[in-house]
């Protein structure tokens, strides 16, 4: 996201958000405020019907015919996809061009809320979701963090590794070390991601120790999470680390925020896929791994400064 508007978890977006409000059937769909279209053809022709790329014969027909795979994202996660002079940038949106040399499709980015993303795939209205978003048993499921099922569930192409990171106003004005050091003050989130999840479990630790709960307070974009905490009126964010990294050295040139204490809760982020397209998760799992084994991979995340993401193969559903 912009280093105004940094997803996604206990799964760790981090951003990533509540599984069971991004499974729900019924919930909104996704209303696209920006789209962009990442990677080439190759020699495919304008059916999509042929093309020399080495991956190709591995795609859907319906695909293949198409000529191009829809994307739904949730742009407001630098350096993961942010808008940028009316693009769609950032390192979901340079894996996936990568992913379409190696497919010999596009795929086209459409921008909108993150909680009704899982949804929109599973109505049809995409092929896949690149949001940041992390891989967990619960979302695979189509669970709510309480167990209920709510949804068919997605599958997920695991493509990177981030866990959950707390920020704070530059100077950390209350001393914050930790997550665990929220107890009794304001924390501003996402609403929908998995770091919600963990200041709601972390709130349920603190009143079991006797302490006070934490006030979270959850906003439909997380650049009006930012702004909460820039103002004094939370104490902290909380964020996917990558996003709270690059939020902290950004923002008001480095003036505005700094991360607190580690990474907390890794785990992988993932290109969810709806259950019944099996034969699209496994092209996208080869075309995942033929990137990383080309070194293409390694190039984009040292472009935006994600080394500390990276993974070694493509895993299937390798979430928690």
């Amino acid at each position: 996201m912009t280093a105004s508007s940094t997803r996604r978890t206990t799964a760790t977006r981090s951003r990533l958000g509540a599984a069971g409000a991004i499974a729900v059937a019924g919930a909104l769909l996704l209303t696209g405020c920006g789209d962009q279209t990442n990677g080439g053809k190759g020699s495919s022709s304008a059916s999509g019907r042929t093309s020399s790329a080495p991956l190709f014969s591995k795609l859907p027909k319906t695909i293949q015919d198409k000529g191009v795979i829809q994307v739904g994202t949730n742009a407001e996660y630098a350096p993961m996809e942010y808008q940028e002079g009316g693009d769609i940038v950032g390192v979901d949106p340079d894996i996936a061009a990568a992913l379409a040399k190696k497919l010999g499709v596009p795929f086209k980015f459409t921008s909108g809320s993150f909680d009704g993303l899982i949804t929109s795939l599973n109505s049809g209205r995409y092929d896949v979701a690149i949001s940041s978003i992390t891989d967990t048993k619960a979302r695979q499921q189509g669970l709510d963090d309480k167990g209920k099922k709510l949804g068919p569930g997605v599958d997920f192409v695991d493509y990177f590794t981030a866990g959950t990171a707390v920020y704070v106003q530059k100077g950390n004005p209350k001393k914050i070390g930790s997550v665990e050091d929220l107890c009794g003050q304001t924390a501003a989130v996402q609403h929908g991601t998995t770091y919600e999840q963990l200041l709601q479990k972390q709130s349920k630790a603190c009143t079991d120790g006797g302490k006070k709960k934490i006030t979270i307070e959850s906003f439909d974009n997380d650049t009006e999470a930012q702004t909460r905490v820039k103002s004094g009126g939370a104490v902290a964010g909380v964020n996917d680390y990558p996003v709270a990294i690059d939020l902290a050295r950004k923002a008001d040139g480095g003036k505005a925020f700094e991360v607190v204490g580690e990474q907390v809760d890794a785990g992988p982020f993932g290109i969810a896929v709806n259950k019944d397209n099996k034969q699209l998760t496994s092209a996208l799992e080869a075309a995942v791994s033929a990137i990383i084994q080309d070194g293409t991979y390694k190039k984009i995340l040292d472009k935006w400064g994600a080394q500390s993401g990276a993974i070694d193969k493509a895993a299937v559903n390798g979430g928690k």
